[in-house]
């Protein structure tokens, strides 16, 4: 057959699938996510640039150009230890945030301030607290001057520890418009300013009489002269006892303007002297009332009150 002798070709077929994709990696992916790291740790640093003060900047800086030298001071360059390095104050140790004194909101600094001053008087009241048992002990322990204790009136008042010395009718402290100290209470003075002369506190020294009309002497000597003369007298022996004549800064004569026993004017105890060991507040409040040069001289002294005489005089 003649189709027997032609050769046979053969048949190819071609199909197409409809649909799908090829197969491929997921590389596309991993680049994504180190774009999104990347976006995340930027606004990280922006946030913490903008929340981080100069000075927290300033050593940052210098930590990371010469992290040994910042190691050796103690966490700054700049020899300030405050600087951020692990908790954001002056104690490296902590890794938890710290607030530095110049952050503090004012409110907190005055919170803070009282506090100390409170404590400071607290401690100042304790110290005059313990003088006072001093005085007591340092009175007591002596035979001389253990039966005057009778006479010593020790109390807390709001300008500080006050020590008066009250006459008693067998004992006085001076004779009769005399200013002359009696033995005796020369002995007792002396000791007190021994005791006084160990604490720092300023001394306020007040002499004080019966309502009692001063008679005889100069024209115009009254009991205000003579309380003055007599707080001198005193103050010249507790100096002699050891205390630093700079330490007394005030001396004066009220006469009976102050009675010690308001309901019996001419009573024995009226007679008196007074000693303040004054805490800070009143040395404070009475420098400002002092006038002019007597504000900063050391060691003022007043003689005789400026005040005027009670009316009943």
């Amino acid at each position: 057959m003649a189709g027997d002798s032609k050769k046979l070709q053969p048949i190819i077929i071609k199909r197409v699938r409809k649909g799908g994709h090829n197969k491929h990696g997921g590389a596309w992916k991993i680049a994504y996510a180190d774009f999104v790291t990347a976006m995340m740790a930027f606004f990280l640093l922006m946030w913490l640039l903008g929340s981080t003060t100069e000075g927290d900047k300033k050593g940052i800086a210098d930590f990371f150009n010469a992290p040994l030298k910042v190691a050796l001071m103690g966490g700054s360059g700049s020899g300030d230890s405050s600087h951020v390095v692990h908790g954001g104050g002056s104690d490296l140790t902590r890794t938890t945030g710290q607030v530095k004194d110049g952050d503090v909101p004012a409110k907190k600094k005055l919170i803070s301030l009282k506090a100390l001053e409170a404590e400071h008087k607290r401690a100042e009241a304790a110290r005059l607290e313990a003088l006072k048992k001093k005085v007591e002990d340092a009175l007591t322990a002596s035979p001389k001057l253990a039966p005057m204790m009778s006479q010593i009136r020790l109390d807390m008042t709001r300008d500080g520890l006050r020590i008066q010395i009250v006459d008693e009718q067998n004992r006085p402290m001076f004779d009769s418009g005399s200013a002359v100290v009696k033995p005796y209470m020369r002995e007792l003075l002396r000791e007190i300013g021994r005791v006084l002369s160990d604490v720092p506190n300023r001394i306020t020294l007040e002499g004080h009489t019966d309502a009692q009309p001063f008679v005889g002497g100069d024209r115009g000597y009254s009991n205000w002269e003579l309380s003055s003369d007599r707080a001198n007298a005193s103050r010249r022996e507790i100096v002699a006892g050891g205390l630093p004549e700079d330490r007394m800064l005030l001396v004066q004569g009220l006469a009976s303007s102050n009675l010690f026993v308001p309901g019996e004017p001419a009573h024995p105890m009226n007679r008196r002297i007074s000693i303040i060991v004054m805490n800070r507040d009143a040395e404070d409040r009475l420098l400002k009332l002092l006038p002019g040069p007597t504000e900063t001289e050391a060691g003022a002294v007043v003689e005789g009150a400026t005040a005027a005489a009670p009316a009943s005089r």
